[in-house]
């Protein structure tokens, strides 16, 4: 094996276990996080906090495929899994470790500030990961009823929780540890709903990808419903060319200067860009290099539009 071969087989092994891995969706998670704290103008929360967010990311992610999969399926990331089933299996072990441990030494740190914690705290601390567990059906119990076999509702409760993730909770960790009542403010809603309709737009992209399985499984997605050109200009692109007219009403209206609204709206095309390439047929990594690193994208702009 030549040189050149044996970069390109490392290469290509790495993004493997990154994309198909799940890690990735941990990268996503820690950045966006970091991109809302830094945009509602708190400080960043300490390293604990986003190793934290990165297990619990890539722990419900590796979650249903470790649970089961399909043994004659031709998906790529299933056949990855099939491969690396034990490998999985000790991450999935490890993280849990991470979780439960970081979890603990918190409560253990923080007892009088969780006895603190009013209504408004634990609804929303509980809220999402409800939401999370119904969209996989609490599927430790049964797999019949879930959320995820509602087709419209898919992309909405993905990026219902996403938001939580990365929109209310940085924010809600530190009061809770600081002693302050959790404050609704209209930034912080818009940062809500527009990591949200982000969210939910990638996510019906993947139901594009998905559509011969959700068509089989009488999964009626938008793009099982009204079909694939439909989806790109009924939906997918109206839906991000709104959130880009109010979130620019809102910078108009607070007088940002125009380096941060061009950082802003940067994100909005890339998202629109990646609509209209899917008339074409794209492979997996494509969804989850292209598609998925519009988090990434989105929270480095996020950030520069602070830093501007």
């Amino acid at each position: 094996m030549t040189v050149q071969q044996h970069s390109s087989s490392f290469f290509t092994k790495l993004s493997e276990v990154l994309f198909y891995g799940n890690y990735f969706y941990g990268i996503c998670a820690v950045s966006q996080a970091i991109e809302t704290t830094l945009q509602l103008g708190f400080p960043l929360n300490g390293s604990v906090y986003y190793l934290l967010t990165f297990a619990a990311t890539v722990f419900y992610y590796n979650y249903p495929y470790v649970r089961k999969y399909s043994a004659d399926s031709t998906d790529p990331r299933t056949a990855w899994y099939r491969k690396n089933d034990s490998a999985v299996r000790w991450s999935q072990w490890l993280l849990f470790v991470v979780l439960s441990s970081a979890l603990l030494l918190f409560v253990y740190l923080h007892q009088q500030e969780i006895r603190s914690m009013n209504a408004l705290h634990w609804a929303l601390v509980l809220v999402f990961p409800i939401v999370g567990a119904m969209y996989y059906g609490l599927n430790f119990f049964s797999t019949k009823y879930n959320l995820r076999k509602v087709g419209w509702l898919k992309p909405f409760i993905i990026g219902f929780t996403w938001a939580g993730m990365v929109a209310v909770y940085p924010i809600l960790f530190y009061d809770i540890v600081h002693f302050e009542s959790y404050q609704f403010s209209s930034l912080g809603c818009l940062l809500f709903l527009k990591n949200m309709m982000f969210i939910s737009v990638l996510g019906m992209m993947f139901d594009i990808k998905d559509y011969a399985a959700d068509s089989k499984n009488q999964i009626n997605t938008f793009v099982v419903k009204i079909g694939l050109r439909k989806t790109i200009f009924y939906i997918l692109i109206p839906l991000p060319l709104l959130g880009l007219l109010t979130f620019l009403s809102y910078a108009t209206l607070h007088h940002f200067n125009f380096w941060k609204m061009v950082m802003i709206m940067i994100p909005f095309f890339l998202l629109l860009a990646a609509a209209h390439s899917l008339r074409k047929r794209r492979t997996l990594l494509y969804y989850l290099f292209v598609i998925d690193g519009l988090m990434v994208t989105k929270a480095f702009f996020g950030i520069l539009a602070v830093l501007v």
